[in-house]
């Protein structure tokens, strides 16, 4: 599988990532064989990156990534994870963890965007891995806390990537102009960008993605089924959309885009995977894979041929903006035109 550099790092990510808040339980309880299965194929089928964070499932995840991932080559794969939520122990537990995670509550979030927050952060991942290192930091969800994940939070990062200890940093949220901000305003080298250049939503046009490409930046993109009204070749009612359902308009946009489509001789879904590249800051797309059958869906849907003239239609029918670039970033045009 093709491989793009991070900005101006020496860290190169595989095209499609490997997305691990799934086998943290998110939703719903994925047994650990499970998990363990959806790693190995995705090592097999050539993924070479993954995302984890101690946020997904209090820790559960990171600890059954580093798990797959022990005896592995490990300058053949490149780790994220990200920091802000350290895990303190839960004075008053309910039993279930309430933040979308399947697990006992005994440890609980706390947002910590310090500079010794990001040093314990760090450390306690390494410990939950196991691994001698992580490849990429991201600052996660600052949202609520840009003064302190700005003033304290990137320097930190920025003095370990400058000593050789991480290789990118960066930061990873919902929104488009404050992650803008942190290209322009801090030493980030890459953004993960989850739901804001979709099929559905292109409004990382006005900000970061210019941004990125003003200053030689990289951005990866997450959440490209925005929470799975995308992925499915005909949406239905009661799907879901940013953590929501779907409003009924967005609905019939999402069916107008499939019936475009399926014209053309694909799917929604594999338009969806593809989209993200159409613009040339974007060097890969992170999917969440549960199982080793989600895990061969996505690579399938990666390596799917996107029928030239797709996204000049969506462009003339109005389904898509007109300001979304005409052709694919390096290493795509010749399948994604």
């Amino acid at each position: 599988m093709a491989r793009r550099k991070v900005g101006g790092t020496p860290v190169e990510l595989t095209e499609l990532g490997f997305g691990a808040s799934t086998i943290g339980n998110l939703y719903r309880v994925t047994p650990a064989a499970d998990a363990a299965a959806a790693v190995d194929q995705a090592w097999e089928a050539g993924l070479r990156y993954f995302d984890t964070a101690p946020h997904y499932g209090l820790g559960l995840s990171e600890r059954r990534l580093g798990a797959a991932l022990r005896g592995r080559p490990r300058d053949e794969y490149v780790v994220s994870s990200k920091v802000g939520r350290l895990l303190v122990p839960n004075e008053e537990p309910r039993g279930v963890d309430g933040e979308g995670f399947v697990v006992r509550d005994d440890l609980r979030r706390q947002w910590d965007f310090s500079r010794d927050g990001v040093l314990r952060s760090i450390e306690d991942t390494l410990q939950r891995t196991g691994l001698d290192r992580l490849d990429v930091v991201y600052l996660h969800d600052p949202d609520e806390h840009w003064r302190q994940a700005a003033d304290e939070a990137m320097p930190a990062l920025a003095e370990l990537r400058d000593q050789g200890v991480i290789g990118a940093i960066g930061a990873g949220m919902n929104q488009s102009a404050m992650l803008a901000r942190f290209l322009r305003e801090t030493a980030a080298d890459v953004v993960m960008l989850a739901g804001r250049y979709t099929l559905l939503d292109q409004s990382a046009l006005d900000d970061v993605l210019p941004a990125a490409a003003e200053l030689g930046k990289s951005v990866v993109a997450v959440g490209v089924f925005n929470s799975g009204l995308l992925s499915l070749d005909q949406p239905t009612a009661g799907m879901m959309y940013d953590y929501r359902e779907a409003p009924p308009a967005l609905v019939t946009r999402a069916l107008a885009v499939a019936e475009v489509c399926a014209a053309h001789g694909t799917t929604l879904p594999t338009a969806a995977v593809a989209f993200p590249y159409s613009h040339p800051t974007i060097i890969n797309v992170t999917l969440g894979m549960r199982t080793a059958e989600e895990v061969r869906r996505n690579v399938e849907l990666h390596h799917q041929h996107i029928p030239e003239g797709l996204w000049d239609d969506l462009r003339a029918r109005g389904l898509i903006r007109s300001d979304v670039p005409a052709a694919n970033g390096p290493g795509r045009s010749a399948r994604c035109l």
